[in-house]
């Protein structure tokens, strides 16, 4: 007899969920993101879709490109928007992501977007990664709340290739990032997240971390604040509903401190970026409305994991990058001062 293998979340980590023609509104996101070993030099692809709620014929496919340029200062940015219906496919069964000719699979990614000086084409390849990563409990995945959910479905991959940027190429042989892939029904009401694919100081260690607040109806929920981080072939999973609660964190314009911990850790860091190292993006929510998301992949961390026994330190490392950091606001608020430029 055959028996038939059940499917964990992370077997499907980079399989599609929205159903096309769904009437409730969804958003789905795959996205890559690397930064050049040594120099302040970032890119960020997004495959996504967008439906809104009540109208699956008007959903829409939408490729997004940023190139981070940290000496220069000056950040390409590219968006390009098409019909869904005809024009784009997300597989349910694989990563097969197809948006008006650009695509996305295993190991692959081709497209272009954006016009003039913010014109971005791609033809990359990327390998490795490891283990997909949940930032959330593998239940939760399932569960109705929280609306969005977000995994890493290859940290650490190493990728290859050439952008075009504004007409130049960039040749992308070696850095370093990772493969994600985000969906719900709404998007999260504010957050920091952040994420390092190799810290100068533990090349081989990967942080994914976020601090969220959700509101219902008139109140505000607690800080809630997941961390992984890998290190040293150790997966530190700080992710629980409880422990994400009890942890401490708080962010502004342009600053992010976390501290978690259990009777055998703790985990703390910081996470910055100056002004001029983000790009603001316009999301729309499926609910209705627009979510300004300031994104830098060019950000600054500092990381101490301190190790217990019995209550006494027993270790303490810490883990540091300069301008390796991925960093993102999503917020309502339109007072932070960074241009929306897509």
């Amino acid at each position: 007899m055959v028996v038939a293998k059940v499917m964990t979340i992370r077997d499907r980590a980079n399989h599609a969920r929205y159903r096309p023609g769904q009437r409730g509104g969804f958003y789905e996101s795959f996205f890559q993101r690397a930064n050049h070993p040594t120099r302040p030099l970032a890119f960020w692809i997004r495959y996504t879709l967008f439906s809104p709620a009540g109208r699956p014929e008007a959903a829409e496919g939408e490729l997004w490109a940023v190139y981070f340029d940290g000496e220069s200062g000056r950040h390409a940015v590219a968006k390009r928007e098409v019909p869904f219906a005809g024009r784009c496919s997300f597989a349910r069964d694989s990563l097969a992501v197809a948006i008006d000719g650009a695509r996305l699979s295993l190991g692959r990614l081709t497209g272009a977007a954006g016009e003039g000086e913010d014109a971005i084409t791609w033809d990359l390849a990327y390998e490795g990664g490891g283990e997909p990563l949940l930032l959330l409990p593998a239940a939760l995945y399932g569960a109705p709340l929280p609306k969005a959910k977000a995994l890493v479905g290859a940290p650490m991959a190493v990728y290859s290739g050439l952008l075009r940027v504004a007409g130049r190429e960039v040749d992308v042989s070696g850095w370093v990032g990772s493969q994600n892939h985000n969906w719900g029904t709404k998007h999260t009401d504010l957050y920091a997240w952040g994420q390092v694919a190799g810290f100068e100081s533990h090349p081989d260690s990967f942080l994914e971390v976020a601090t969220a607040r959700l509101k219902v109806g008139p109140f505000w929920t607690p800080n809630m604040t997941p961390l992984v981080l890998r290190h040293r072939g150790e997966e530190i999973a700080l992710s629980s509903l409880v422990q994400s609660v009890r942890a401490d964190a708080s962010f502004d314009y342009f600053t992010w401190r976390f501290r978690t911990e259990t009777d055998r850790l703790s985990v703390e860091g910081e996470i910055s970026a100056s002004v001029g190292d983000f790009v603001g993006l316009a999301y729309r929510n499926p609910p209705g409305g627009v979510k300004h998301c300031l994104n830098t992949k060019i950000g600054a961390c500092t990381v101490t994991l301190r190790r217990k026994s019995l209550g006494r330190e027993v270790g303490i490392e810490t883990l540091t990058t300069a301008r390796r950091a991925a960093f993102e606001i999503l917020t309502d608020d339109r007072g932070h001062g960074v241009m929306i430029r897509a």
